[in-house]
Parts: structure tokens; C-alpha cells; sequence
């Protein structure tokens, strides 16, 4: 009855999406405005961020049961989006009735396929690790059509996609997908690992494949820290993020505070964290400057509760560290793009590997029989990797084949006192949004 009410509701106050180019002159402005619903605020991120728009600052407040988010956004270039396509299809993707009354699920436009089998791994990160799974993976005769693969914190997860290297297909055969389980986890796990690794098979398309990593990393538990970094690297303090929490009584709320170097698919990620640990953003502010980012938001849980003990208090801090962190792009960002063909990505990671580079971060994909893959390393040691090394590599493969985009290894600068001023400025001691330069209410 709930449901069919909401239905009702949602009906007769329809999402409405407004796209301005003329108010902010460096940014396009998207105000959405729909009756609440949890998890709307990160299908409204995951819509943006999967069009590969830069999120440069955003207004969010969601009380009395009305959802009313304004997003300043960019493309990766920094420019406004003139691209009529792009335009229109973030209006009718969003302003939809059947998006927001649809559960929480994957990529808008992304179906389960038939096409390939999705594997999912978790297990001790260490150099080699990518190498050693895409030499199994080749020998099991699997090509791998797609994968993305984090690391954090001594820990490693990985969404991959498979098809039969002879159909083209997905593998269904229950004895060769047990074969494949079987010594995915003999490589996933380390030899003092005190966690299991693990090998799932999972039906592509029903959650959004970062998302699905952040849920595979939280649940491996990789926001605990030990107190030393990766591959017994001393870890370095002053470059992890800032994460506050704080209560507000006055109103009731837990207030959240991040401040943390500026990156794309910042704000999915932490909003992400946030919505599966069931937690619900009913005011929020965001921030970026040209290296730093600022995130302030005024949190429940879905029971209507504020945070309300210590442990609590200081898991949310980890996991929201964990969060930032996971998609940092650390070390030397190395681009592939070759013809494709079967077992291509076992001898390209092979030969990082003998050349003693460690895959941080990878993302990898074929489109109309190319590959394009894009790798961050770092030597074994987690340092920067020595520039003859990449030559030598290059020759290898072949300089056309593999290019170094940018060394993505550098230190924010110091924040600006003007940002930590418009952070920290309550939203209930003050209403001024200039900065934003809210469009009109067409209400």
C-alpha cells in the first residue's frame, strides 16, 4: 500500500530537470528537483560521473520529503557541456518516472548481458597480483573483455568480465566455472593472508560495477588500518584525507566534514559509502578548489537516528577515508591502445611484472576490437617508477602502443582559507548560496 501511495505521489509531482548554461560562466548548472527517495542523491551522482562530468561544487537538501539538488559540473577538459546529446540525455534519464521509482541498480542504459560472465575477486594485494590472474584467466582460455581492479590498504578487488576465448560467449559450464574459482582463489590468496579470498560469480549489470567495488572492498574490510602502508611501505600521514565528524543537537543531525585532493568521481564515491552504509544526506554543500576538495554533509541513519556512540563515530570516519583513498590514482598513468586479441592483457602484465612495476589501479576495456586499458604503477617498493624502465617498456610493447598520460603523484597545495571559510559556515546559521549561483526556482 506504502509503495503504490508513493507511486501516487511521485505521479502527481513529477522529477523535474533544469540544465543552465547562461547563469555560471564556467560551469553548466543542473538543478533536479523530485519527491525523496533513499539512494536518489547517488543515482543522480552516478548518472553524471558515468558521462565522465567533473562535479565542481553542488548543493544538496532533501528535508521534509522533497529532493532539491544543484550541481555545478564540468567535462574533464574543464569546459561547460554544449553537446546537445549529452544535454538531453541527462533530462530524460532523470526526469524519467520510472528511474526514480526503480530500485537502486546499475548504470542507467547498462541491462544484464548474456554475453560474458562477471567474476568478482578479493584477496591480499602484492606485486605480481594482475600478472599471475590474467596468466590463469589465458591459460583457462577466457578472454577478458572488461575489468576494473583497486588496491588499497594491502588489499586487492577486481570486477572482471569473461567470455570463451573459441564463442565469443559467456562460460556456463559449472565444472570449468568451478576449475576457474578454484585456482583464481589458490592465486588470490597470500601466504599469511588471515582473510579469505574470494571467487563470486555475479549477473552483470545488476549494480553498478565502481559501486560493486567499494562494496567488495568494504566488506574485505579495508578501511582497517595497521599502521604501515603497502608492501611494508611506512605510510605517509599527511597525505591521507581529512575526515571530521561531529553532532549537531540543535537540529538533530550528524555533521560530516572532508576535506581531501580533488579527483573525478569524488563525490560518487563518498556518497556511495555513505548510502550503503545506510545512511541518508539531508543538507549537504561541495566544494572543489583547483587541488582540494571540501565536503560537508548533515547525515541520519534511515532509522531517523544521528550517529550516536564513539565506535560508530570513528568507523564512519575509516570508511569514508577508505572510500577517498581506494580511487586515488597513485603512481605513473600508462595508456594502452592496440588491436585486440586473446591473451593480450596476460602478456602486457607479464611484462610489468618482469620489469618489477605493481599494478595500483587498472582499468581495462574493448571496444570494436581495440583495447584500451589505462594502468597506474608504481615500482614493487611503492615509489615512482624510474623513467628508463618505461622506455624500456615501451620498446617492448611499442612506443605507439603504450603512452604515459601524466604522473599523477603530487602534493596538494595548502588549502585557501576562503574555501575552509565556505566549507565550515553552518547551513543553518547561514542561507547565503551565492557562490553556487542558484537558477531560479520554477516552482
Amino acid at each position: 500500500m506504502d509503495d503504490e501511495y508513493a507511486k501516487l505521489i511521485r505521479r502527481m509531482n513529477p522529477p523535474r530537470v533544469v540544465i543552465d548554461n547562461s547563469t555560471c560562466k564556467d560551469a553548466t548548472v543542473i538543478q533536479v528537483d523530485s519527491v525523496n527517495k533513499h539512494g536518489i542523491l547517488l543515482e543522480v551522482v552516478q548518472v553524471l560521473t558515468d558521462l565522465n562530468l567533473v562535479i565542481t561544487k553542488a548543493y544538496i537538501s532533501s528535508d521534509g520529503g522533497w529532493f532539491m539538488d544543484v550541481f555545478n559540473v564540468v567535462d574533464r577538459d574543464g569546459n561547460k557541456i554544449r553537446d546537445e546529446k549529452v544535454i538531453n540525455y541527462i533530462q530524460k534519464t532523470l526526469e524519467n518516472d520510472s528511474f526514480f521509482l526503480s530500485p537502486l541498480r546499475g548504470s542507467v542504459g547498462v541491462m544484464p548481458s548474456e554475453e560474458h560472465t562477471s567474476i568478482e575477486l578479493a584477496g591480499t594485494d602484492r606485486p605480481g597480483l594482475l600478472s599471475e590472474v590474467c596468466a590463469v584467466l589465458a591459460d583457462l582460455r577466457c578472454n577478458v573483455v572488461n575489468a576494473e581492479i583497486w588496491t588499497h590498504n594491502s588489499r586487492a578487488a577486481a570486477v572482471v568480465h569473461v567470455t570463451d576465448d573459441s564463442t565469443g560467449c559467456a562460460i556456463k559450464d559449472p565444472n570449468r566455472l568451478s576449475t576457474i574459482k578454484e585456482l583464481l582463489c589458490n592465486i588470490l590468496k597470500g601466504n599469511n593472508d588471515l582473510k579469505t579470498a574470494k571467487m563470486t560469480l555475479s549477473p552483470p549489470g545488476v549494480t553498478h560495477r565502481e559501486r560493486r567495488l567499494h562494496q567488495i572492498m568494504f566488506a574485505d574490510r579495508d578501511y582497517e588500518r595497521n599502521g604501515r602502508a603497502e608492501h611494508g611501505r611506512v605510510e605517509d600521514i599527511s597525505l591521507r584525507p581529512h575526515v571530521t565528524v561531529m553532532d549537531c543537537i540543535e537540529k538533530d543531525y550528524t555533521v560530516i566534514t572532508m576535506r581531501s585532493k580533488d579527483r573525478p568521481k569524488l563525490l560518487f564515491d563518498t556518497v556511495c559509502t555513505l548510502t550503503d552504509m545506510q545512511y541518508v544526506v539531508f543538507h549537504g554543500v561541495v566544494h572543489t578548489g583547483r587541488m582540494e576538495a571540501f565536503q560537508e554533509y548533515y547525515i541520519r541513519h534511515v532509522d531517523g537516528l544521528p550517529i550516536g556512540s564513539e565506535a560508530e563515530r570513528e568507523r564512519v570516519m575509516q570508511c569514508l577515508e577508505a572510500a577517498i583513498e581506494r580511487r586515488a590514482c597513485e603512481g605513473l598513468e600508462l595508456e594502452l591502445c592496440t588491436e585486440d586479441r586473446i591473451g593480450l592483457l596476460s602478456d602486457i602484465t607479464r611484462i610489468f611484472r618482469e620489469n618489477s612495476l605493481c599494478i595500483k589501479r587498472a582499468e581495462i576495456s574493448t571496444r570494436g576490437g581495440k583495447a584500451e586499458d589505462t594502468f597506474y604503477v608504481t615500482d614493487v617498493t611503492g615509489n615512482a617508477v624510474d623513467p628508463k624502465t618505461i622506455d624500456l617498456i615501451r620498446q617492448e610493447i611499442g612506443p605507439s602502443v603504450l603512452r604515459v598520460k601524466r604522473n599523477s603523484r603530487s602534493s596538494p597545495k595548502p588549502p585557501q582559507e576562503t574555501a575552509m571559510s565556505f566549507l565550515f559556515g553552518s547551513l543553518f546559521k547561514s542561507r547565503t548560496f551565492q557562490t553556487f549561483k542558484l537558477i531560479r526556482s520554477y516552482s
